[in-house]
């Protein structure tokens, strides 16, 4: 036996065991007095007949269940979405009402209990279709949109006694609360705003309705273009560059020119604040395919965005005076083509592409060397693999670790005494720029050690990005 447990063990396992003990465990009992017995009937002298427990009635369509339910309290829709009765494509209340009239034929003397406050399925929310269809057509007026999704919140407590009630008297089959206030709610508001169309996904305007204020919540779900841009001029950023100084706080200070912004320009803010002005959006995002750097130019074909507009007023946009005004007010720094409607989803695909870049490069070298040997020098590096450590200029944003990108190919060296230019084409995330001066060695292998020279890169531009 475990020791640490003895004490535990019950005693009365001993009782009989022969042990003289003078104590007496039945000694203090105290006999039991007698009671009268209660006559319970009293009780229910005053129950009424009409007080009929719930398992007793039975579900309609039984005329039974359909009377308990117009003596509860049950309202025209209530009622005729829970009698089982043909509805034949009319509307609830007044299938309510014809149950109802049905019933007070077999019945005149029937009618609502006395305590009722309110109907015990919808709480007369029913009632206030009016008023709530009245204000969703006020919230989303001003807004162009055909597409909505309602959304209705209920207190978790009536949902369930709902559930309750209408599992237990309703008839079999009969619609939740939730789905038919939200069709009653929706033929009510297109009654009201005309050419709207009501959708479960992809929404262009999202509307909750939370029961137990009625209150409104409107949300504008984000309009998306796809286009791609050419940057024309450098030192220009891809987005919104906060100044350093101020950290683009409103207002900006004296070092940003009061703009909050390091650069007065980016792609950003020369694509976006024009497609905010003619939407009417609050804000934009800006999400493209890659990026160059500030001062690199991106010519060819142009790089694939996406310019997100969120909360808009307006949906429907002519995209060539959209391009033809955003190109003339970019006063020849970038140019748009090929805007148009795009979705969330194409954000996605824009961020994950991997595509493959063509660049052209140039750069000066003190080298040494005949031009055809340079050209073979150079063209040997056309297909080989780099390992690239994280550049020092990024070393501060990006994790140090080594990254393996494809030279895919290398054309059209040409060189001018100490100065080199040619066009290569890569893997995504190749960093261009250390492939020629190797980054002190951090790229191998490089132009630099080909060439086995030192090389500064003079400039580089994004020929094209092999995306579509």
């Amino acid at each position: 036996m475990n020791p640490d447990t003895e004490g535990d063990d019950d005693w009365t396992k001993y009782a009989d065991t022969g042990y003289e003990s003078s104590y007496d465990p039945w000694a203090d009992m105290v006999t039991a007095e007698e009671t009268e017995e209660v006559d319970f009937e009293e009780e229910f002298d005053d129950y009424e007949e009409d007080q009929t427990s719930i398992r007793e009635v039975p579900r309609c369509p039984a005329p039974a269940g359909i009377e308990h339910a117009i003596r509860i309290g049950t309202c025209d829709h209530c009622l005729g979405r829970i009698a089982g009765v043909r509805i034949a494509g009319d509307p609830l209340d007044l299938v309510g009402q014809r149950v109802r009239g049905q019933a007070l034929e077999r019945d005149p003397e029937l009618k609502v209990n006395d305590d009722v406050d309110c109907c015990p399925f919808c709480e007369d929310l029913f009632l206030d279709l009016d008023l709530i269809s009245t204000r969703i057509a006020k919230a989303i007026e001003g807004i162009e949109c055909s597409k909505i999704q309602l959304g209705i919140h209920f207190a978790k407590d009536q949902v369930a006694a709902e559930e309750v009630l209408r599992t237990s008297i309703a008839a079999t089959g009969s619609r939740p609360l939730k789905s038919t206030l939200s069709d009653s709610i929706q033929v009510a508001v297109a009654d009201k705003v005309p050419g709207i169309q009501w959708v479960k996904e992809r929404p262009e305007v999202m509307i909750l309705l939370d029961t137990l204020t009625l209150g409104v919540n409107v949300d504008i779900r984000a309009l998306f273009m796809y286009g791609r841009y050419r940057k024309l001029e450098r030192g220009i950023p891809q987005t919104r560059w906060p100044c350093r100084a101020c950290r683009g706080r409103d207002g900006g200070c004296e070092s940003c020119n009061w703009t909050g912004q390091q650069y007065p320009d980016s792609i950003q803010s020369l694509v976006c604040e024009i497609l905010v002005k003619r939407t009417e959006a609050k804000s934009d995002a800006f999400h493209g395919m890659g990026r160059e750097d500030i001062d690199v130019q991106c010519i060819g074909n142009g790089r694939p965005f996406v310019a997100e507009l969120k909360s808009p007023l307006r949906r429907t946009v002519d995209f060539d005076k959209l391009m033809k005004e955003i190109n003339k007010a970019a006063k020849g720094k970038i140019e748009v083509t090929g805007l148009r409607n795009s979705n969330r989803a194409e954000v996605a695909r824009i961020k994950e592409t991997k595509a493959e870049k063509s660049y052209t490069i140039r750069f000066t070298c003190d080298h040494g060397l005949e031009p055809d040997e340079i050209k073979t020098r150079i063209q040997s590096l056309s297909g080989q693999v780099l390992e690239q450590q994280t550049p020092q200029r990024v070393a501060h944003r990006r994790a140090d670790k080594i990254r393996k990108r494809k030279v895919v190919s290398i054309d059209n060296v040409h060189v001018e005494d100490n100065e080199i230019e040619f066009d290569v084409r890569c893997e995504s995330g190749t960093y261009v720029k250390e492939l020629v001066h190797s980054d002190e060695g951090r790229t191998n292998p490089s132009v630099a050690a080909v060439l086995e020279a030192d090389c500064e890169v003079i400039w580089l531009d994004v020929k094209d990005i092999h995306a579509d």
